[in-house]
């Protein structure tokens, strides 16, 4: 990654060099930053590169298009006055190959989650859950918020589900952790954002039983059955319809171990 020079795309696409952002120009022209930025140093291209930022479909001009957005990237790095250690946008014959760059958010989230697994699997919650909280807070709106392309479309909502399977298995473990009374509010923001989303719907249940709401538990669960049913034409999976018939039972072991105990 170029020293000095930092590209975040957890949100809208920024160059950053001592604290100053560095203009890229027009949106369209960011999108091919974007795009090339994904590639990590692997060559792209042109057909590849017309394909991913305007689609099957590209103006009869596209050639001179991407030529200027290429050019405009080069004076854009010239301008950030990194020296030796400046982005470089170059020909490689078979195709765009953009150097000495990096998406640094994106690899700080990757070391995060990675510490953060490593301490889930050696039992350390309170750090594991620590660490995903980090990552979550890199996130400054949807991935490479506002650039249009069908790459980049494909991409946002790839990681908007990375994101939100990260979020599911934090939330997880602070209820491992019992803290489920903290997590019922933000479990029902997310249901409501995430209204299909049965994992969320799950840890919702959960946390509100062992908050000694059990009949919310149940209503949260025929609300859900409801929109799958209108949304989808199909009953929950099992994992939701087993949760469900636990709490109607009132299965002890969906308590924690210190209410048992009590």
């Amino acid at each position: 990654m170029a020293e000095g020079l930092r590209f975040e795309l957890l949100g809208p696409l920024r160059a950053l060099r001592e604290g100053d952002e560095v203009p890229l120009g027009p949106p369209r022209q960011q999108a091919v930053l974007a795009v090339l930025l994904l590639q990590e140093g692997r060559p792209m291209s042109y057909d590849a590169l017309v394909s991913a930022v305007w689609g099957c479909e590209p103006p009869s001009h596209v050639r001179n298009l991407a030529q200027k957005y290429v050019s405009g990237l080069r004076r854009a790095f010239a301008a950030a006055g990194e020296g030796g250690s400046s982005p470089e946008l170059v020909w490689t014959g078979s195709g765009y190959r953009l150097e000495n760059a990096g998406i640094d958010d994106l690899a700080e989230r990757r070391t995060l989650l990675r510490e953060a697994l490593s301490a889930r699997e050696s039992g350390d919650l309170h750090r594991a859950g620590a660490l995903a909280r980090q990552a979550e807070e890199l996130w400054r709106g949807e991935f490479a918020e506002g650039l249009a392309g069908p790459y980049l479309d494909g991409e946002r909502r790839r990681w908007a589900e990375k994101r939100l399977m990260v979020l599911e298995t934090r939330l997880e473990g602070d209820l491992e952790l019992g803290r489920y009374r903290e997590c019922v509010h933000e479990l029902k923001r997310q249901v409501a954002r995430h209204p299909l989303r049965e994992r969320l719907v799950g840890l919702s249940m959960l946390a509100l039983y062992r908050c000694g709401r059990p009949a919310e538990a149940l209503a949260a669960y025929e609300e859900a059955r409801t929109r799958l049913m209108e949304e989808r034409g199909a009953e929950p999976g099992s994992a939701l319809r087993e949760l469900h018939a636990r709490i109607v039972r009132q299965d002890p072991t969906l308590l924690p171990e210190s209410a048992l105990a009590s």
